[in-house]
């Protein structure tokens, strides 16, 4: 495993230094040969080998159901394992059903749980745990990682762990889960653990990386982001709904694992250990085709997007998919 992620680093390494090497040796035949051989992130998704995709865990998928539509959320166990553990406690007892959401901030979150959370008529935590530790970070060692060679301006070192964007420091030896658009963190007070896993937010703004290392982050949206980002903005402070009418009603959410597996939502998602991995990744770092006028050389952490899809027809021959 360890020489895997090596070979992946280096190859990422590699494809970096290719602009320099194009620049050096400028000529007017080079750019229209470069572009006959860029193939683009698509071309090479559509290009991938099925072992390179992964089916979701229905017991680490949640789907939030809304009137506009399905939110798929994958939980993120390995870093959090306390915080997902009790939302799949409050998920099996329906806990949400019924609640809304209640925050849309510009830019920002949108959140929702129990407006009257910690209020007198607060909705019951049923067998839900009432404390939970804050899980911020969680040691570096065992956890497999695909590093990015990009720098970071809010941590040493940045990459994936399984299908989540991940900082670390080797000198704490800690890694953590990233503020990037799309996660899903656990809203707390100013208790660094007061944060049980009932109030949840997603970010739908520019990613406040600040948020890392100082909130549980529990996973990411892996489908659904438009009705969640496109819902009105709450006007209060913080982008609180102020009258109850506003508030988004949540109709269910539930654990893939509890839903029939005929009303369940089959989805893939790239494995971002393989190869296709690295290479779309450079295919987005360094744009080469018609469009593009000069290569970036530079891909942030939160730009990298981990594709998704339905999983293609089994009866598929392998002629039509071959490259």
């Amino acid at each position: 495993m360890l020489h895997a992620r090596l070979a992946i680093i280096a190859a990422l390494s590699c494809a970096l230094a290719l602009p320099c090497a194009v620049a050096a040796d400028a000529t007017a035949a080079a750019p229209a040969k470069l572009a006959s051989k860029y193939k683009s992130a698509q071309e090479i998704l559509d290009a991938s080998p099925k072992s390179d995709w992964h089916a979701l865990d229905p017991n680490n998928t949640l789907y939030l159901e809304l009137a506009s539509g399905r939110v798929i959320i994958e939980l993120a166990p390995d870093f959090a394992p306390q915080h997902a553990a009790n939302i799949r406690t409050f998920a099996h007892a329906g806990y949400w059903n019924g609640l809304s959401i209640n925050r849309s901030q510009d830019n920002f979150v949108v959140q929702w749980g129990d407006p009257e959370s910690g209020e007198k008529g607060a909705k019951p935590l049923g067998d839900a745990k009432p404390h939970l530790p804050a899980e911020f970070s969680r040691p570096m060692k065992d956890l497999a990682f695909t590093r990015l060679p990009d720098a970071d301006g809010w941590a040493p070192q940045v990459g994936f762990a399984g299908d989540f964007p991940v900082a670390r420091d080797p000198r704490e030896g800690q890694a953590w889960l990233t503020h990037c658009y799309g996660m899903v963190g656990a809203g707390r007070d100013t208790a660094p653990d007061s944060s049980i896993g009932n109030e949840l937010y997603v970010v739908t703004g520019q990613a406040p990386r600040q948020l890392d290392r100082n909130i549980t982050v529990v996973g990411r949206v892996v489908q659904g982001m438009e009705f969640l980002s496109v819902l009105p903005r709450g006007t209060g402070a913080l982008g609180f709904y102020e009258k109850p009418e506003q508030r988004v009603a949540i109709k269910s959410i539930r654990l893939a694992a509890d839903v029939p597996e005929s009303e369940r939502t089959p989805l893939e998602l790239l494995r971002t250990d393989s190869a296709t991995f690295v290479a779309a990744t450079e295919a987005r770092r360094n744009r080469r085709d018609g469009w593009y006028v000069r290569p970036a050389g530079h891909i942030d952490l939160c730009n990298v997007p981990l594709p998704v899809r339905a999983p293609p027809p089994s009866a598929v021959p392998a002629a039509a998919t071959s490259h």
